[in-house]
């Protein structure tokens, strides 16, 4: 996590140095508010993966969290039904994965692929085009800019974002349930020998992700005042990247969720340079956070073998 933090500094110092207004606290804000769902995204995928496990249908829940937001609110149901029940649903469908997982041994690359086809598929029987979002709740919203300081806004996406990544942290640290997901991912046979609530943490995490992900929807529905089903398509690899370059283990049982707030912070740092230099495709920052994807995982695996 130190690396990371490193790494964004040295980053958001060398964009301030070569582009003329990129070292300011606005675009440091802007780094929340364009990332805030992503940020909400790698808040679940570290649960999972921290208790051993991971989880593929993030992005498509996400993507089927603002379809379903959409098509509600196009029918007249009202915003705060519409956010509840998008929740719950995404929700039940991290239960069932856990489920899954937990009762009948599937492995969770299998559970959460079949989760991001069935995600994905409903999307375009709910909703084939884009709909746009145009309930007066989600417009105020989405116009809204909150003062920090002086002339610095965030939008409330951005603050229910940080708010996320705090509950989480405060949950990991200082709750039994936190401690279980770290003795999970360290050794399952162990934990069930100590007497851990094993099945119940397992299926909980995939929960938490679900939820997440239905969050993340919401907040991007914010966002972009739409539901699309292409939506967020590669996003759980982008959460997978953020998590493991702010210093969380694959393996699990080590990492921290701050780190995770970090990492999509570095990713969001390389995709600002990128559009501040102007000429380079969009495309650039996939090959830049592949490499250094790359370059923590060798990272961990040289830390790793140095501790046992």
């Amino acid at each position: 996590m130190i690396v990371t933090a490193v790494l964004f500094i040295v980053l958001f110092g060398v964009g301030g140095g070569l582009y003329e207004g990129f070292f300011s606290a606005q675009v440091l804000a802007n780094l929340l508010v364009d990332n805030a769902f992503l940020l909400v995204l790698a808040v679940g995928m570290t649960f999972v993966i921290l208790s051993g496990g991971i989880d593929l249908s993030v992005g498509a829940v996400m993507a089927l969290s603002t379809v379903i937001a959409a098509r509600l609110l196009q029918a007249g149901v009202g915003p705060a039904v519409t956010i509840v029940a998008v929740l719950a649903v995404a929700s039940v469908l991290g239960l069932l994965v856990g489920g899954m997982i937990q009762h009948f041994g599937v492995q969770p690359f299998i559970a959460t692929l079949a989760a991001m086809f069935l995600a994905r598929g409903l999307c375009y029987v709910i909703a084939p085009q884009s709909i746009s979002i145009d309930d007066p709740f989600f417009t105020t919203v989405a116009s809204l800019q909150i003062p920090v300081w002086a002339d610095v806004t965030v939008s409330p996406g951005a603050v229910i974002a940080v708010l996320v990544v705090l509950a989480a942290f405060l949950v990991l640290r200082a709750t039994r349930f936190g401690r279980t997901v770290y003795a999970l991912g360290g050794a399952e046979s162990s934990s069930l020998l100590m007497g851990l609530a094993v099945n119940r943490t397992k299926i909980a995490v995939y929960v938490i992700s679900g939820f997440c992900s239905g969050l993340a929807g919401i907040l991007f529905s914010f966002y972009t005042l739409s539901g699309y089903s292409l939506t967020a398509i590669g996003a759980e690899l982008d959460a997978i990247a953020a998590v493991v370059i702010g210093g969380t283990l694959l393996t699990g049982g080590y990492g921290f969720v701050l780190g995770s707030a970090l990492g999509v912070l570095v990713l969001g740092t390389i995709q600002t340079i990128i559009t501040f230099q102007g000429t380079l495709s969009s495309w650039w920052t996939r090959i830049f956070i592949g490499a250094l994807l790359l370059v923590f995982i060798v990272l961990q695996k040289l830390l790793t073998t140095r501790r046992t």
